[in-house]
Formats: structure tokens, sequence, C-alpha cells
């Protein structure tokens, strides 16, 4: 039987004692396996995040209120920021 794919080798420094107590404890049958099911959690993450920001961005999109030319809006974190660092400096 040809394998599908071709043999990767991995530096898990730390984790290894991870995956040995998953191997250790019977959840997995191999480190390989361990490997497997994490890349799958990490897509499935990914996936869910990508998902995430595409409802914000049509969120955004959708929103019906006016929107709010840049230099105002910079204008406005500028003088956030000034405040913000005038407080401090008063605070210290």
């Amino acid at each position: 039987m040809a394998r599908s794919s071709q043999p990767v080798t991995v530096t898990l420094g730390e984790l290894r004692q991870f995956v040995d107590e998953r191997v250790r404890v019977g959840h997995y049958a191999s480190a390989s396996e361990v490997v497997r099911a994490g890349l799958r959690a990490l897509e499935r993450e990914e996936a869910a995040l990508d998902d995430w920001m595409r409802r914000k961005v049509q969120d955004a999109l959708d929103d019906p209120r006016p929107d709010i030319p840049v230099d105002d809006v910079f204008a406005r974190l500028r003088t956030r920021s000034a405040a913000l660092l005038k407080s401090e400096e008063a605070g210290d």
C-alpha cells in the first residue's frame, strides 16, 4: 500500500512531553496521530477565525450609519492619545 504523503521531521521541543503523554495514556496510538489531530484543530481554529472576520467585515459593510472620513478618525485618535499621555504624565 503506497503512502499518500511523505514523512516530515519536526522538532517539538518542550511539546514533546505533551505528545508523549497523550500517547502514554492511550489517547493516541502514535506521535503522528497527536500531530495530525493538532493540525486538524489548528485548521478548524483558523477556519472559525476566517468566518468570524468575514462576518465582521460584512457587518461593517451592511452598517447603515454614514461613513466617517479617515482624517476625522485619525484626528479623534490623536486627540485621545494626547489626552492619555497627558494624564499619564500628570500621574507620574
